[in-house]
């Protein structure tokens, strides 16, 4: 957990900024789902792009992080309850939280510990979600150069958990029964500029240029940039959603 810390509260803001959001009808159907929606919890809620949407669907939310860093400054969510802790010892009481949500972030910590944790924190009828989105996807030859970048270049790069991502969480094993959320996907229209942005969010992006002192999205903008055309060209970038989810206490 302390490398996925390191990693990622150094650039908070650049999360907000670059990272995608979730569609509405994800927490539309997260809703649907539980039988009671008094309180939501958020784990490793990062800048808060699952707590935003909790906030206008349960009657509190409840955001934590392992990085404090990445809980602070983000005052469009500060009717939301937030502190730092780490995601296998929560300080909340038992069967507290009729939503768990987990982020783009379960890899880091799918330990049985974890699942005990979130056993515990729910309430008996309370449905866990965890979600992941790996590679975006714009056209085939853009797809193609961030899919060298992603497996070659980067490749012995990314921390440890990645590969649960690139494998959709289908290797994380659950104790206990799972459903199938619908097809969610996440869309966002950007411009080159944020698409290179977002690419230097990569915890492997960092971790190569600490390593070889060189920007490896620099190296790669003249091709890119001849694939996207005028560079503030809107291009309809989308992530396709993997789900890990079901109701633990039942």
């Amino acid at each position: 957990m302390g490398d996925s810390v390191r990693l990622f509260s150094i650039r908070s803001d650049d999360y907000a900024q670059f990272r995608p959001t979730y569609p509405d009808s994800l927490f539309d159907w997260l809703a649907d789902q539980c039988p009671q929606t008094q309180r939501a919890l958020d784990v490793a809620a990062g800048s808060g792009q699952a707590t935003l949407p909790l906030l206008a669907r349960f009657d509190s939310v409840i955001a934590c992080d392992a990085s404090l860093d990445q809980l602070t400054g983000h005052s469009n969510w500060r009717s939301a309850q937030r502190f730092a802790a780490q995601a296998e010892r929560l300080p909340l009481r038992d069967g507290l939280a009729n939503l768990m949500v987990i982020a783009q972030a379960l890899h880091w910590f799918a330990t049985p510990a974890f699942f005990s944790e979130a056993k515990r924190v729910l309430a008996p009828d309370g449905l866990f979600c965890a979600w992941c989105y790996s590679l975006l996807r714009i056209e085939p030859s853009l797809d193609a150069v961030i899919a060298r970048l992603h497996g070659e270049t980067l490749s012995g790069y990314w921390p440890q958990g990645r590969a649960s991502v690139d494998a959709g969480y289908r290797d994380i094993k659950a104790p206990f029964e799972t459903i199938a959320p619908p097809e969610f996907a996440t869309e966002a229209q950007w411009n080159l500029h944020q698409m290179l942005g977002y690419l230097r969010t990569w915890s492997a992006v960092k971790e190569w240029q600490h390593i070889h002192g060189r920007d490896p999205i620099a190296e790669l903008e003249p091709e890119l940039m001849r694939l996207w055309g005028v560079p503030e060209r809107q291009r309809r970038i989308r992530w396709p959603l993997h789900f890990l989810a079901g109701y633990p206490g039942r």
